[in-house]
């Protein structure tokens, strides 16, 4: 693979045992064109994440209506479980009706257990997963749910439920065309790691927000599966609003999601009725977010293929 390396000598067995294993021997510095595409050709697609609710989501279309804007996949991330049976069927015929694609996260996870170590600075990395074997089977329970009433994408942040789903899967336990979506918060940031993920079932991946165009050409480069990237990312993720990026993300990392958070914005997790006006508000303003990340791509790579 040719990643801008050659004629180095620093470390060359270390390269040349990664290039035998099949990866790429360095960070992508020469930003190559992605010849990889969505099924249907497209090279993006645009998400709206923490879309809480069937009230937040239709807020959201009506914004992307008025501002011309294709919104191609809503997630959102308090959960399955504080979702009503109503709630969840009402969101995937709203999204359904759209062509929109929906993905709900995972309800029981570490932050919302009586444990006090994901709220700490040492232990925000578990923040996420799932805590022994009765919270693991939670989460399946969870998924099960959401597909009985016809969900077909979750939002997993653990390795061993990633693993799990992807086996019951196979065994015919979970719809096959599920498609599971890893979290930002997973954390895996390089192209070996992020290969693991795609061997043990992610069908998408969303990459930490602050990887450079270098970094993320060598994790396209090592994967196929679409990735997911914050062109403008919450506060609690480091902030950084990278729209002028777009173009050369697209180019390079194609198939991906572009995906618009938002700056100095109300923590919604877990959402519901009592902050439902702080959802919706946050929400039309991503979606005027990803209007102008539209124009932008539209103004400097025109010929992008877009879903």
């Amino acid at each position: 693979m040719n990643n801008g390396n050659e004629g180095v000598p620093f470390m060359k067995d270390t390269r040349d045992f990664l290039a035998r294993l099949g990866f790429p021997t360095g960070d992508a510095y020469h930003l190559p064109t992605s010849a990889k595409r969505f099924p249907d050709g497209a090279q993006v697609r645009f998400e709206i994440p923490s879309v809480e609710g069937p009230n937040v989501l239709a807020a959201t279309l009506e914004a992307a209506k008025e501002y011309g804007v294709p919104i191609h996949r809503v997630s959102q991330g308090s959960g399955i479980m504080l979702c009503t049976d109503a709630e969840i069927r009402e969101m995937l015929e709203l999204a359904a009706s759209h062509g929109v694609e929906v993905s709900l996260f995972v309800g029981p996870r570490t932050t919302w257990d009586i444990t006090a170590a994901s709220h700490t600075p040492g232990g925000k990395g578990q923040a996420l997963r799932h805590e022994g074997m009765d919270q693991l089977i939670y989460a399946v329970e969870d998924i099960k749910r959401g597909c009985r009433l016809g969900l077909r994408g979750v939002l997993v942040a653990d390795e061993g439920l990633l693993f799990v789903v992807n086996e019951m899967k196979k065994a015919g336990q979970l719809p096959a065309d599920l498609v599971v979506k890893v979290s930002v918060s997973m954390g895996p940031a390089n192209p070996v790691s992020i290969y693991q993920m795609q061997m043990m079932g992610a069908n998408t991946f969303n990459v930490p927000s602050s990887l450079t165009l270098p970094k993320l050409g060598a994790i396209r480069e090592a994967v196929d599966i679409p990735l997911d990237i914050y062109v403008e990312s919450p506060d609690d993720f480091g902030g950084a609003i990278r729209f002028y990026e777009i173009p050369e993300i697209v180019r390079v990392v194609s198939p991906v999601y572009v995906k618009f958070g938002l700056r100095n914005a109300a923590n919604v997790y877990p959402s519901g009725k009592h902050i439902e006006d702080i959802a919706v508000a946050q929400c039309r303003e991503k979606v005027r977010r990803a209007a102008l990340g539209f124009e932008l791509l539209r103004r400097y790579y025109p010929e992008a293929v877009i879903s």
